[in-house]
């Protein structure tokens, strides 16, 4: 009967890898790249089943750090404002504060689920998962996140003149790239660490 804990054997690459983010030294980087590479080349191996609730939990962390961050940028609260304007037609600054925040959560929630999606499919056209792989799907979801709000729900939105759209847009693009940089690790890590 197999256990949803990591293995021994598991945790220390793991352990190797997260080290490598912050270790200048060639050698440990040169050694820690296999181990990287062989954690990555096991999560192609873990089931969606398994993968999808994991990507929700990832994407409920990086909603929470991207609030964080929304908060500190000018304009930064805004864009889900932007989505209430354009479903319920009044201006940004008078959008409905509720529907806004529905619409942000499961947005982020549904963003989480999206990431996951594309990496099975960018796993399986690839043959298994890399690194490669893990950022071609990042920065395809960035692309994504960031040119949709831009065509889409920014030019519909009420009372907002060319400037702040360029404020509004600026401050998005920052909010998916701090969302993105929690989702991807989180989804990532807890996948290797919990999934069978």
């Amino acid at each position: 009967m197999g256990t949803w804990l990591p293995s021994i054997e598991t945790e220390r690459r793991t352990e190797a890898c997260l080290r490598k983010l912050w270790d200048e030294d060639t050698t440990f980087q040169e050694h820690t790249t296999t181990d990287c590479e062989y954690m990555l080349s096991e999560l192609a191996a873990v089931s969606a089943v398994f993968r999808f609730p994991l990507g929700l939990v990832g994407a409920v962390i990086a909603v929470g750090a991207m609030d964080q961050l929304m908060a500190r940028t000018a304009d930064g609260t805004t864009p889900p404002s932007v989505a209430a304007s354009v479903l319920t037609g009044r201006p940004v600054d008078d959008a409905p504060s509720r529907l806004a925040s529905v619409v942000h959560y499961l947005a982020g929630v549904g963003t989480g689920l999206l990431f996951v999606y594309l990496s099975l499919v960018v796993e399986l056209l690839a043959g298994g998962s890399t690194p490669s792989t893990v950022v071609g799907t990042t920065v395809l979801l960035y692309v994504l996140m960031v040119g949709f709000f831009i065509v889409v729900p920014l030019p519909r939105a009420v009372g907002v003149d060319a400037r702040r759209r360029k404020t509004i847009g600026r401050a998005w693009a920052i909010a998916a790239a701090g969302y993105l940089l929690t989702l991807v690790p989180a989804t990532t890590g807890l996948t290797l660490l919990f999934a069978p």
